[in-house]
């Protein structure tokens, strides 16, 4: 069983320079995942400003895009932003709309109890694997999340094609390694070493249950409580 060891810190003499590449990645990650939503909103605007005929399909098409938007942005404000309170399963229920799931993805939150408190730190790490999940399914599947006992949850990632990053697990492990693959990768391979390094840095373990496969990938355990 891999893990990580609580309260594993990040090397403190990394150089600027590994820091300075994983603020870019992160930086160009956002910019990406917000460009798509940006232009289908500026598009319709422009539509409906431009043929009346079109204002009311123009307008729908707007208000879904500031929706996806909004949602998008909640989410990643919880994900990668700093602070936060703590907040129960429901709230992050609402969070998952953000998620970057097409249609043939689903994120089932069902079996954890709505009123189920997770500290600020825990929600973050939580919402971050719930990003890392939907990313392994390459299009098609569920994540789907349960208690394990003593505040621990489980996440499975189901699908034809479902799996893990490669080097994830070792990325538990040990600090540094997330840290360079955070900063090496770019911001395709970004999430996973970045959410290996929020976990460090909350001192909360992570573990691979590497003997009981689902359709290819192996549950995933983390300490929430």
């Amino acid at each position: 069983m891999a893990h990580s060891s609580p309260g594993e810190q990040v090397h403190p003499a990394a150089p600027a320079a590994v820091c300075l590449a994983l603020a870019e990645a992160l930086a160009t990650r956002i910019c990406h995942d917000l460009a798509g939503g940006l232009g289908t909103l500026i598009g319709a605007l422009e539509m409906a400003g431009e043929d009346a005929g079109f204002a009311g399909e123009a307008t729908s098409v707007a208000q879904d895009a500031a929706t996806t938007l909004g949602n998008r942005l909640r989410f990643m404000r919880v994900a990668w932003g700093g602070g936060g309170e703590p907040i129960d399963a429901a709230a992050i229920s609402e969070l998952a709309a953000g998620l970057p799931c097409g249609r043939r993805v689903r994120v089932q939150l069902d079996a954890l109890a709505p009123d189920r408190m997770f500290a600020a730190d825990a929600a973050r790490l939580l919402v971050n694997l719930l990003l890392v999940g939907v990313e392994g399914l390459a299009g098609e599947g569920s994540v789907e999340v349960a208690e394990a006992g003593g505040g621990d949850v489980m996440i499975v990632i189901q699908g034809p094609r479902a799996a893990w990053p490669a080097g994830f697990a070792a990325q538990f492990t040990d600090a540094n390694l997330a840290l360079h693959a955070a900063s090496g990768g770019g911001p395709r391979l970004l999430q996973a070493p970045l959410t290996a390094l929020i976990a460090h840095a909350s001192g909360r373990r992570l573990s691979m249950l590497l003997g009981a496969r689902t359709e290819g990938a192996a549950p995933l355990i983390a300490d929430l409580g």
